[in-house]
């Protein structure tokens, strides 16, 4: 625990550790950092753990010297296997932290992870919340972020300080540790139909003589505006520069897991296999590794080459 005052009264702050150091780890970590909490952290890519010590954290070298030397664990992985390997694998989480340790997850995962990761870690002691965010690189930075977490009240009420140090608009949605997982997979599954919609219909506007900045001030009063058409336009196309906050590749695992939660609730749901199979195009295409924005000039090289 780290000490500090507020209001006059001698406080004290846990001992964090992050896993997971990369686009959305860097900068959460670094705020947390900035807000007067101890972080030790690592991650699979060395320099990612020294850009942590130059903010003034701590570095580590495995998952089980974070797990042991922290009261909280945060982890933002890529994918539902490392959320596993971290959390269940050998030298992990669970064969490391200490009874009472809380762990916060903050990937994209299914609600199934969520659930089989609370109930490992409930055996041994400690407590979990599923709490996926939302806003990209840009909200990680800027600590506006929105996160949505499933988990036990009292879990939450531990870590609400630590959620407002990382973001602005924060929910409980309830006990079960998976309900985060199914908010940001809907929110997921918008963005995988916003961003297509973008690219398409800014192609076509193009085509026919439209100026894209008219078009994007008169949307932005108008009903066809979405944030992910400000975000896409505004950041990206205006700009032509992809370097990305969130990638293709990212956007078609998360709408892969939406899919697979529509089947387990007995759903087939009609364009989700047409979408999935037009961003998988765009990957094949070189697209994968680039923002999910360039999108558009992948729907101008297939409707113009």
């Amino acid at each position: 625990m780290r000490r500090y005052s507020e209001g006059g009264l001698a406080m004290e702050k846990p001992t964090i550790g992050f896993i997971g150091l990369g686009k959305m780890g860097r900068p959460m970590s670094s705020n947390l950092v900035a807000s007067g909490y101890a972080v030790t952290g690592y991650d699979v890519v060395p320099a990612a753990i020294q850009a942590l010590v130059d903010a003034g954290g701590r570095g580590a070298g495995s998952v089980a010297e974070v797990a042991q030397a922290s009261d909280v664990i945060l982890t933002s992985l890529p994918s539902p296997v490392e959320v596993e390997a971290v959390y269940l694998g050998e030298g992990g989480v669970l064969a490391h932290a200490r009874p009472g340790t809380l762990a916060v997850d903050f990937s994209t995962v299914s609600p199934q992870v969520y659930r089989r990761v609370a109930e490992a870690l409930r055996e041994r002691g400690i407590d979990f919340l599923g709490a996926p965010v939302s806003g990209g690189v840009e909200r990680a930075v800027d600590r506006s972020l929105t996160i949505m977490v499933g988990g036990p009240k009292a879990a939450f009420e531990r870590a609400k300080p630590i959620f407002e140090a990382l973001g602005q608009n924060i929910f409980h949605i309830g006990e079960d540790v998976g309900l985060g997982a199914v908010v940001k997979l809907t929110n997921n599954y918008f963005i995988g139909y916003y961003t297509l919609a973008v690219a398409e219909a800014l192609t076509l506007a193009g085509e026919v003589g439209m100026d894209l900045d008219r078009l994007f001030e008169i949307m932005k009063v108008s009903y066809g505006q979405s944030r992910i058409y400000e975000r896409n336009y505004g950041l990206f196309i205006a700009k032509n520069r992809y370097e990305p906050g969130f990638t293709t590749k990212l956007l078609v695992k998360d709408l892969k897991l939406a899919k697979a939660m529509a089947e387990e609730a007995g759903l087939k749901l009609p364009m989700t296999d047409v979408l999935i199979a037009q961003y998988e195009r765009a990957i094949e295409a070189g697209y994968g590794d680039l923002d999910m924005a360039a999108m558009y000039r992948y729907i101008q090289d297939i409707t113009k080459g």
